[in-house]
């Protein structure tokens, strides 16, 4: 895969990366054969990595600013905008029901599998060759003065700046085959219900919940 710039020696992982739940459904090859384990191992490995380089890029940063970065770099949207950037969407296996609502262009797809890739660079060549392919694809978006928060981070300064406690966000539904699952979050503050989102993914939902939360002038 010539975008990514990096060759895998167990050519399995990637394979395994690119393999949406929908694709496993379908073919019946159980939940283990999908991406969902390496995007978990992923989304950890790029939190530790781009910590690690906000951290030398911005020696003189605060605490709360290092996380306002992190959190926009780490962001659903900016991961997707990476992942079309590799052109990601082209390799991914999944169901027709997938294929035939979009899948491929899916912001929630696409992001997830770039964490899903992220981890299998981890596991093939360890963290000195996840964190070199981190720091290529985010060192031009992680030198920018300003990034754009995330609905979610902007909702937390907010509130943590009128009372000092946190947002709790909520799901309250979620429906649909496994391959294509809708979810509803709410998200609440002090008791008090701020918003609630819709989501082909948990974090989507939640990032609409969060926007709900701001448009509607409830905080």
């Amino acid at each position: 895969m010539l975008e990514l710039g990096y060759t895998f020696k167990n050519a399995a992982l990637l394979t395994q990366a690119f393999t949406h739940k929908s694709y496993t459904f379908e073919q019946k090859l159980g939940d283990g054969a999908s991406n969902e384990r390496l995007e978990f191992l992923g989304d950890a490995v790029l939190e530790l990595c781009i910590s690690d380089l906000l951290f030398t890029l911005h020696p003189k940063l605060p605490e709360g600013k290092l996380t306002e970065k992190r959190a926009s770099l780490v962001c659903e949207a900016c991961l997707a905008q990476l992942a079309r950037g590799l052109n990601l969407g082209a390799y991914l296996r999944m169901g027709n029901g997938e294929e035939q609502t979009g899948g491929r262009e899916k912001g929630s797809l696409l992001s997830d599998a770039l964490e899903a890739v992220l981890g299998a660079v981890y596991l093939d060549g360890g963290y000195d060759a996840a964190q070199a392919l981190i720091t290529r694809l985010f060192m031009p978006l992680a030198k920018k003065a300003t990034l754009q928060r995330d609905n979610k981070t902007a909702l937390q300064e907010i509130l943590q700046k009128k009372s000092g406690t946190t947002a709790k966000y909520v799901l309250l539904d979620q429906s649909g085959p496994s391959h294509a699952r809708t979810f509803v979050s709410q998200v609440t503050h002090e008791g008090r219900v701020l918003g609630k989102g819709t989501g082909h993914s948990k974090k989507e939902a939640e990032q609409n919940a969060a926007e709900a939360a701001l448009k509607g002038g409830l905080v």
